[in-house]
């Protein structure tokens, strides 16, 4: 926050006068805007990483257990798990990789997980949230955000998908050398043999590879914010409409929820694989 900022109160009070520039939590809605683009969304981030510890946990509980035999309970899940994450790599993936396999995985389970949160009740963690901050530190957080559900953050999704943008561009190098990452963007998909036309035709290519390249991030990432922040404010609409039987109603709603928030994590790791498989195959 800079310096001379005015901290207001649910009420409209002003209730602090910051005497210099300092880094802060945002105590509601309008803080949160004034920050801007260098705010950290640390309700998004810690609930993203405690997941992924979570998930990397039950992980490692299985493999420590994990026996020749035949499995059973919870071990018998988390390798039809990978069976099922293995046989779509197999299936998309043309290319030769043990990177591949383990960061589908990963990027399966934890999409999984963060899209699961959306089915806890949508103001619970946040009242919760709200009761401590008041209760033990004398917080007036009665408008602070708090986010559980990380895929609905844009920041969350889209670091993701740009994440994968660089395992593209470095598969493509890997794959083809710097020259031959260089030369799909500027000589594809209008080839000619002539030499003058060539570059003529490069800055023509430049846009168009270079608009492909980055729209398969942000389509990414802006699929997988814009149907679980769909999903979300369904069950606010149904909660604000319904009152006293919101349970009622938002029963069929979860139910089939649980069908998209696995189709999503399945959605993101699908493309992810068949993204990496492109960029590595020389045709």
């Amino acid at each position: 926050m800079p310096e001379g900022y005015e901290r207001l109160d649910h009420h409209g009070d002003v209730v602090e006068t910051l005497e210099t520039s300092t880094w802060t939590f945002a105590h509601n809605g309008q803080e949160a805007v004034d920050m801007g683009f260098m705010a950290f969304h640390v309700d998004s981030l810690a609930w993203a990483g405690g997941l992924g510890i979570i998930m990397c946990l039950m992980f490692w509980l299985v493999a420590r257990k994990a026996t020749a035999g035949v499995p059973s309970g919870f071990m018998n899940f988390m390798e039809s798990i990978i069976e099922f994450v293995d046989n779509q790599v197999r299936d998309t993936f043309h290319g030769k990789s043990k990177l591949i396999a383990p960061l589908s995985l990963v990027i399966f389970c934890w999409v999984f997980l963060m899209n699961l949160m959306d089915l806890i009740p949508v103001d619970l963690f946040p009242k919760l949230f709200e009761w401590t901050m008041v209760t033990f530190f004398g917080w007036d957080a009665h408008q602070a955000y708090f986010k559980i559900v990380p895929t609905t953050d844009p920041n969350i999704t889209l670091a993701m998908s740009f994440s994968v943008m660089l395992l593209i561009i470095g598969f493509t190098v890997k794959a083809k050398g710097f020259g031959g990452f260089v030369g799909e963007l500027a000589f594809k998909p209008f080839e000619t043999d002539n030499i003058v036309l060539k570059f003529l035709l490069l800055p023509v290519n430049l846009v168009l590879e270079t608009i492909s390249l980055l729209s398969k991030p942000v389509s990414l990432g802006l699929r997988l914010f814009g149907n679980m922040y769909a999903g979300e404010f369904v069950f606010i609409l149904v909660a604000a409409m319904m009152g006293t039987w919101q349970f009622i109603g938002a029963w069929p709603w979860a139910v089939f929820h649980i069908l998209v928030i696995t189709l999503q994590a399945f959605i993101f790791m699908v493309l992810t694989i068949v993204y990496l498989s492109m960029a590595v195959e020389e045709h």
